[in-house]
């Protein structure tokens, strides 16, 4: 699949430029096993990179002005690295802005490029696109002009520029993109940085995401709703236990002797919390013991503290997870990401995979009246020159 896309995006560069590129670069988007919506709350996240990613094709265009052209949008872009950079009513060209923006700011040095990038990574599923686009580039102008820059550099500045772009988003993204290995996933502390890796070799099990196609516009209003909530759970913890810092030094039955002192509301959102940062230390252990079906009962207990205690899923969600549950094929399902719509992630047992689109496909188009889509995805490398 990427040796098309990377032939493809060669052929492009030399028919723009009439030059053979001098770097590719390949950028993986990412999966989250478990751990989801604990990034903000002092939790641990376990992401992969996947073989799903965006190739660049590069060469310095030994002048002050870059070129940019966006091979599936149809759309380019020039930038003078002499001028000052402002953000532009083309959204997907301030993500190119945001990286150039970055280097400059932490006083890196470089000259202009050239480059075209396209994608198989599904925009708009919940992979990361974006973070696959940031790092692809910076590591990509790194390489090009031979920039020391450290990998967890790179995942920083890919989060910075897409903060000044207007998404505020967490670590997790472009850190999977970057130090991402085939068949590792990353236990990564989002808030020190630390991580290890664990081994994640499904053997016997695919990784498909079933594509909800559905947005609700509940998800940045909600969002911010559960922040706060945690928060104030989190203080009344502190109140009653000073000995704990943050969720992940509470324990469940601490929570329990004081779930009078919370509103059902609140207990609802911290209890959720603190169960999932246990989840993730058990995946963990299943992962390295090879126990497989374990990470998927832990999956399916992810996603009922989603949807009842964290209520961030939707009938559509829920009713791909419950008719995962009854499928024996499927030894594990639950809504990946923010939720309120975008992809469940599913275990299933190799050899099952096609009667399983089958019905589920059927299944889903009976009953909300929309296509269901499909990714089989593979834990990949992070970004890599070719």
């Amino acid at each position: 699949m990427n040796d098309i896309l990377i032939q493809t995006t060669s052929a492009f560069f030399e028919k723009s430029f009439g030059s053979v590129p001098q770097k590719i670069v390949l950028s993986p988007g990412r999966i989250n096993i478990i751990g989801e919506h604990i990034d903000y709350n002092d939790g641990y996240v376990l992401p992969a990179a996947i073989d799903k990613v965006i190739c660049f094709a590069f060469e310095k265009s030994n002048t002050k002005k870059s070129k940019i052209i966006a091979i599936d949008l149809k759309e380019e872009f020039e930038l003078d690295l002499t001028e000052s950079i402002q953000l532009s009513d083309i959204i997907w060209t301030n993500y190119i802005r945001g990286v150039v923006k970055q280097l400059q700011d932490n006083g890196f040095s470089f000259e202009g490029f050239n480059c075209v990038f396209s994608s198989n990574i599904p925009v708009g599923s919940g992979l990361s696109s974006s973070a696959a686009l940031e790092c692809g580039l910076l590591f990509g102008i790194k390489e090009l002009f031979d920039l020391k820059i450290e990998k967890v550099d790179i995942a920083l500045m890919g989060q910075k520029a897409e903060h000044w772009v207007g998404i505020n988003c967490g670590i997790m993204d472009q850190f999977s993109s970057v130090h991402g290995l085939e068949n590792k996933v990353i236990k990564l502390d989002c808030n020190t940085l630390e991580f290890e890796y664990h081994d994640a070799d499904f053997k016997d099990y695919s990784v498909i995401l079933f594509d909800s196609n559905v947005k609700h516009s509940l998800f940045t209003s909600e969002y911010n709703t559960r922040r706060l909530e945690c928060e104030e759970g989190l203080s009344i913890i502190k109140n009653h236990f000073p000995e704990v810092k943050s969720f992940r030094d509470c324990t469940e039955e601490q929570l329990l002797s004081i779930q009078d002192q919370f509103t059902p509301i609140v207990f609802k959102r911290v209890h959720f919390v603190v169960k999932e940062i246990n989840r993730v230390i058990r995946a963990c252990e299943a992962l390295d013991k090879g126990n497989i079906k374990l990470l998927g009962q832990l999956l399916f207990e992810t996603h009922y503290g989603l949807s009842q205690e964290y209520e961030v899923s939707c009938a559509e969600l829920d009713m791909l997870v419950d008719t995962a549950k009854a499928d024996e094929a499927i030894i594990g399902a639950r809504v990946m990401g923010g939720g309120f719509g975008g992809c469940t992630i599913n275990l299933v047992e190799k050899g099952h995979e096609n009667e399983v689109k089958r019905k589920f496909s059927n299944l889903y188009l009976d009953t909300f009246g929309i296509e269901l889509k499909f990714y089989d995805v593979k834990i990949s490398n992070g970004t890599t020159l070719l």
